[in-house]
């Protein structure tokens, strides 16, 4: 089991706007619930007992209670990230939830390495935030046990960019990241899912904006980056509007309209999502949309492939 998560929740989610400029993009609903919750979920069912959480953009957001995660009692406490930022606080169904502020964003690199004082010296389960995944987390922690790696990535067969290259010997060691070793060609897609052993830390500088990728390379050029590829489960990257209307039309992760949703008896909804509070008016065709929580479609207002917020 591995007990503590980090969650990257720091990114701009350009590729959403406009709905990113309402909220970080790991908070945009899906299926009534944060996107990053669903990780959430899935890491508590595999056993993780503590949360950690990076912010940057709109920060406050994550704090409010009808559109941010439904954790309770939000303070600020006094352990501070390696920028010297103090953190936030709360329970999120019991469990501990910290979040870390970065008033300049610090990638994935930076925002790992500014978690030192959190992480302790147990092996730390690492899952983007602005991805929807139900790909079991089990193989995944028993290969970071069982190869003794420093970092096990979890990896895709199929997917856009297959661009990481593993050791045909065995199937558990990454041999390059692009190429970038000048060892192989990609033919594997990460998920942004892995776990790490803390002696990753010592390969990223401190207090530095830079992505985790150098140090990843430098395990593989070790021998010490190990992978595990598990095609079981959904993966997707809700990175535009495209995508996250098409996750709703996929998934069926909860009845669409939600029970606390106000539909007018004459208003037309079909291959919709409607969150709750929401209320569609008299007259209103909702087609192929998603409705956000607490969102309102005025009478006689048609919406087809849209999102309302």
């Amino acid at each position: 089991m591995i007990p503590k998560a980090f969650l990257l929740g720091a990114g701009l989610g350009t590729r959403l706007r406009p709905l990113t400029e309402l909220l970080p993009k790991p908070l945009v609903p899906l299926f009534h619930r944060p996107l990053v919750e669903w990780a959430m979920l899935a890491c508590r069912d595999a056993g993780v007992r503590e949360f950690a959480i990076n912010t940057h953009h709109l920060p406050e957001a994550w704090r409010v209670a009808d559109r941010g995660l439904p954790v309770r009692d939000w303070s600020r406490d006094g352990l501070a990230g390696a920028n010297g930022v103090e953190t936030w606080s709360g329970t999120w169904h019991g469990l501990p939830v910290r979040l870390f502020h970065e008033p300049e964003l610090l990638e994935t690199g930076g925002g790992l390495r500014n978690l030192s004082g959190w992480i302790g010296g147990d092996p730390l389960l690492v899952h983007n935030g602005d991805i929807f995944s139900s790909i079991p987390l089990a193989p995944l922690f028993e290969e970071h046990r069982r190869g003794g790696h420093v970092a096990t990535l979890v990896l895709r067969s199929d997917g856009p960019a297959r661009h990481v290259a593993l050791d045909p010997s065995d199937g558990h060691r990454v041999r390059d990241i692009r190429n970038q070793l000048g060892r192989a060609d990609g033919n594997r897609q990460f998920t942004g899912i892995y776990c790490i052993s803390p002696e990753i830390l010592e390969l990223i500088p401190p207090g530095e904006k830079v992505s985790v990728i150098p140090a990843f390379l430098e395990l593989a050029r070790r021998g010490r980056l190990g992978a595990v590829t598990v095609d079981e489960g959904e993966w997707i990257d809700l990175g535009d509007h495209a995508s996250y209307l098409a996750a709703h039309r996929r998934l069926g992760l909860a009845d669409p309209v939600h029970p606390d949703a106000v539909i007018a008896p004459d208003a037309v909804v079909r291959d919709s999502v409607i969150g709750p509070g929401a209320r569609v008016g008299a007259g209103a065709g909702v087609i192929g949309s998603v409705v956000w929580p607490g969102a309102e479609v005025a009478a006689g207002t048609q919406l087809h492939g849209l999102v309302k917020t």
